[in-house]
Parts: structure tokens; C-alpha cells; sequence
């Protein structure tokens, strides 16, 4: 099972292709590793980056089983860990430090680097969250399989999807990308929430945390893909109370509401 996912940095000149690009991905599971830096001949990095202020084996990621850990194999640069869920909350990983634990579900790697901060992205989808409050004696505790953290943004754009249906379950239409962006704009934390970060986010629960299963042409219109992802994600959540009528406080009230 995939445990940690890394969105790649561009690789040059990957813009100047027809169409967007959609970042690459490596998808790594608990034990595995990989090495992020400029890379050496004949030894390419796994995380490639390019600016020659960046060591050529600059540090390694590690996947476990729910987070990953953070290796810096330089001598003199500090590499700063964003969580890109929080509010300015970062660490700091100090040259020489090995297996540093990263215990966000979204963070960014941000490296010193001669033309400024280069970066690239690491995600944890399979943080675990207790189902029920535990018991005494009673085992193991029984983790849910679909591992979500009611205060994430991507937790809120997929409660934005399912609302209609939640206040009224005959309701047909599932909310577009702009209607789920106009809706969650009101909160403090989605002030800056842009329609391609929406996107991401959708893109992000099909993916990684609700698994959906993409089947049929590739080729179609990327329109057509996206409307059918939001009607399979509203029905896997809304079939397995992944998000509940009590999850509503966490929107905005609705103009016009009493």
C-alpha cells in the first residue's frame, strides 16, 4: 500500500509542452526510500532538483506506515518542513540530521537554493484517525479505512460536494468547482482557496484517500472526468456517512438562513 506520495518538481522545460502538465507523482510504501537532490552522472535523484545551489544527494525521504521521516545529508544548509494544513507550522531538520519524523499529512520541503528556495511536496494519505473513543481491554483499536481529518481543507471541499445532498437527499446536482470555491471562501482558512486548489483537493480524496477506481477511456474530455469524479465522490461518502448532517456546522451559514 501506498503510505507517502511525492509531487514532483517540473522537470525543465516540462511547461513548454502542449496543455497543462499534472505533476508527477512517486508513490512509496512503508521501508521505502528515495533520494532528493540534483543528482550525480550515471546516479540521478529520485526527487529531482535542479538549482546547482543544491547538494547532488541533498537527503532522502523515507516512508513508514502512516508518516515518513526526513533525512539531510548536508553539512551546512537547514531545511524547513511546511505543513501546508497549519498556520505557519513548520520544522526544521538541521544538516546531519537522519530520519527526522514528519508528522504532517501535507507538507513542503523547502531547501536553500541559489536562485531562492527551491521545494517540492510530500503527502502521508494514510494517517490513521481513531473510529470511536478507545475502550480498556478491548484491543487493537479498529482505525477507519477511509482515514480523514474533519479539519482539513480537502475534508471541507468534499462536505461543500455533498451539502445539497445532506440537507435534502432528493437533490440531483453535485456542486461545481466554482460553487464548492464561492461556498468556502466565507471561512478564515479558505480566503485564499483558488479553483485550482479545489481541483487538487478533489483530485487528492479520488486518489489517495477515497480510492476511487478511474476506469474507461483516458482520452476523455477532462470536464467530463471531473463531473463524474464529484458524483463518485459524493456517493462513496454519503453511502459510508463519511461526512454527516453535524459536519455542516463546520460551513458557513447559507445566505438567507435565519
Amino acid at each position: 500500500m501506498d503510505t507517502v506520495i511525492v509531487q514532483l518538481p517540473d522537470a525543465p522545460g516540462a511547461r513548454g509542452g502542449r496543455g497543462p502538465q499534472r505533476p508527477g507523482l512517486l508513490r512509496m510504501g512503508p521501508g521505502e526510500s528515495a533520494v532528493f537532490g540534483r543528482g550525480a552522472p550515471g546516479s540521478p535523484a529520485a526527487i529531482e532538483l535542479t538549482d546547482r545551489g543544491v547538494s547532488r544527494r541533498a537527503g532522502e525521504v523515507t516512508a513508514a506506515e502512516d508518516y515518513w521521516r526526513l533525512s539531510n545529508f548536508s553539512g551546512s544548509a537547514t531545511y524547513v518542513v511546511e505543513n501546508l494544513e497549519g498556520a505557519g507550522e513548520h520544522v526544521k531538520v538541521a544538516p546531519g540530521r537522519l530520519g527526522a519524523p514528519v508528522p504532517f499529512e501535507f507538507s513542503r520541503v523547502v531547501l536553500p537554493a541559489v536562485a531562492g528556495p527551491t521545494a517540492f511536496k510530500v503527502f502521508a494519505p494514510q494517517h490513521a484517525y481513531l473510529d470511536g473513543g478507545p475502550r480498556p481491554g478491548a484491543g487493537e483499536h479498529t482505525v477507519s479505512p477511509f482515514a480523514l481529518d474533519p479539519t482539513s481543507k480537502y475534508f471541507l471541499v468534499l462536505l461543500a460536494l455533498c451539502e445539497p445532498r445532506l440537507r435534502e437527499a432528493s437533490a440531483a446536482a453535485v456542486p461545481g468547482v466554482g460553487e464548492v470555491l464561492e461556498r468556502l471562501r466565507a471561512l478564515p482558512t479558505c480566503r485564499t482557496l483558488t479553483r485550482s486548489a479545489v481541483n487538487y483537493h478533489i483530485d487528492y480524496l479520488a486518489e489517495a484517500k477515497l480510492r476511487l477506481r478511474e476506469e474507461g477511456d483516458h482520452e476523455r474530455a477532462a470536464a467530463g472526468r471531473t463531473g463524474r469524479k464529484r458524483e463518485e465522490l459524493v456517493a462513496l461518502a454519503l453511502r459510508f456517512d463519511l461526512v454527516r448532517e453535524d459536519h455542516l456546522a463546520l460551513l458557513p451559514p447559507r445566505r438567507g438562513a435565519g
